[in-house]
């Protein structure tokens, strides 16, 4: 997959989650935090990323880095939805996520929610289904939108047109 170069300036940035975590040593706890940081543009470029520090800023600038690093394009229609339904699985975190009609609005989760109004999705319906970890739930949302293909990406694997996709009639 090639990676996606954005203009940085453009890029929004979401913490989803900051999570303590410890390592038990020979002299006690260590504790340190987790960021769990969405960025994205709102026009289809959008990542995911994690970073890792004994202090909450630290930890969201390395998981603001590490997910401009992941960027990925989402195929989007007109009416700012997906081109169709999809599954994204990521561990035990299952993502359905669906195509909704102009007025819908995200109705999603907050952990999903986050991805898909910096993805510029403007109307999605979504259930999470299995695990309830912020994590999970999050990268299989992502899975979830890079298997998305574009109508032009299906016409071109099929070597027909859109408008036979659709079924509409070519135009001479």
């Amino acid at each position: 997959m090639a990676r996606i170069k954005a203009p940085v300036s453009e890029l929004q940035e979401k913490v989803v989650f900051i999570n303590r975590v410890s390592k038990v040593v020979k002299g006690g706890r260590r504790f340190s935090l987790t960021a769990l940081v969405v960025v994205g543009d709102g026009e289809g470029h959008v990542g995911v990323g994690m970073g890792k520090s004994a202090e909450v800023p630290i930890a969201i600038r390395k998981g603001i880095e590490d997910a401009k690093k992941n960027l990925f394009l989402v195929p989007l229609t007109k009416e700012g939805t997906l081109p169709h339904e999809a599954l994204g699985i990521y561990g035990a975190g299952k993502v359905m996520l669906k195509p909704a009609t102009p007025g819908t609005g995200v109705v999603a989760g907050g952990p999903v929610r986050a991805l898909m109004e910096l993805a510029g999705v403007k109307n999605v319906l979504s259930k999470s289904l299995g695990t309830n970890n912020a994590m999970n739930i999050v990268k299989a949302a992502a899975e979830g939108l890079k298997s998305l293909s574009s109508p032009q990406e299906v016409a071109a694997r099929r070597d027909t047109t859109v408008a036979k996709i659709y079924g509409f009639k070519e135009q001479d």
